[in-house]
């Protein structure tokens, strides 16, 4: 494992890291403790540090679970969680420094943990970003032991720029992979110079980078990959990059012609996410132990060339970009 400074919470984490929105199980299929404890022992086991999940995640199930497992190693593991989803109506006038407090105390108690590394304010509506107030609320959590850092997790690079101009703000979670390159442009410079950490999610295009899909792939019910392609339960870009689906699965197969040796794509996804220095880490999901190995053997895979991203970012360039690079 090699490991990077999250910006400016100096902490060290692993460049390969997990996200939990599904370590329970498949997307729909319901929480399995035994599942998720496997999967979390599993990339501690090999050198993850940092492990993210949210007060959302099948209802505090992901929470409490990264809590259970944190507590029982000896190794120094950075948890990051997020709070805001479960306002509902998910709008502006939701948020208020009071609620957000509550959140963030109900994921300590779920955590067991003393203090929270990371709260990071999830995906909130643009106005959100626009209120002093909800930010400075955090400072205040900060002294009182509750918190050691305030990130955000966003869906466009505008929400991005306007919360790294929140001096408490250490980290921005953000999709970015080889279908989603937009944020490499203005944000990572500004984000450099502040000495943000940036965390990839969605590397995978919900799964599509792995090459494993085609037009007969079926998903559960409950999997958003299913119900939510034109973004009818949530932002659209979360699933698959934003981008439709037969689209992608054409861009996929571009990609296997330039990597005809490889059966699992998603190392070599994960690796074009590493070649930019700015990334602090990729927090890929997992819903079996072996889809956690398949993100860390991308220590296995033969370092891209220039000449290998050059025709990467090609298929990006000719396919995707003129649909989806100027929507997040």
């Amino acid at each position: 494992m090699n490991y990077r400074k999250l910006g400016k919470t100096n902490f060290n984490i692993s460049e390969i890291s997990l996200g939990t929105w599904q370590v329970g199980g498949k997307w729909g299929s319901g929480f399995d403790d035994k599942t998720a404890d496997e999967l979390l022992n599993t990339a501690i086991d090999n050198g993850v540090n940092f492990i993210d999940t949210a007060d959302v995640y099948e209802n505090g199930l992901s929470e409490t679970a990264v809590g259970r497992v944190v507590r029982s190693r000896s190794e120094r593991i950075f948890v990051a969680t997020k709070c805001g989803r479960q306002i509902n109506p998910h709008v502006n006038e939701g948020y208020s420094p009071k609620v957000l407090q509550k959140f963030v105390e109900d994921s300590l108690k779920r955590t067991g943990l003393e203090t929270l590394d990371l709260i990071q304010l999830h995906c909130p509506p643009t106005e959100v970003y626009y209120r002093p107030e909800i930010f400075e609320m955090f400072d205040r959590l900060k002294e009182q032991g509750k918190i050691l850092n305030l990130g955000v997790s966003v869906e466009k690079v505008e929400e991005a720029l306007k919360a790294i101009e929140y001096d408490n703000v250490t980290t921005v979670q953000i999709i970015f992979n080889l279908f989603r390159q937009r944020p490499s442009e203005l944000f990572f410079e500004q984000a450099r110079k502040k000495d943000i950490g940036i965390i990839a999610r969605v590397p995978l295009a919900s799964g599509l980078l792995t090459g494993t899909f085609n037009k007969n792939t079926t998903f559960e019910p409950q999997d958003h990959r299913n119900f939510n392609r034109n973004g009818e339960a949530f932002d659209k870009g979360e699933t698959f990059s934003g981008i439709d689906y037969d689209l992608g699965l054409k861009a996929v197969e571009a990609l296997k012609t330039v990597f005809p040796e490889s059966q699992n794509l998603a190392p070599i996804a994960l690796q074009w996410i590493l070649s930019f220095n700015e990334i602090s880490c990729i927090i890929p999901g997992a819903s079996k132990v072996n889809h956690v190995l398949s993100n860390l053997s991308v220590y296995d895979s033969p370092k891209l060339t220039t000449e290998k991203i050059s025709e990467m970012n090609k298929i990006y360039n000719d396919l995707i970009k003129p649909a989806v690079h100027q929507l997040w």
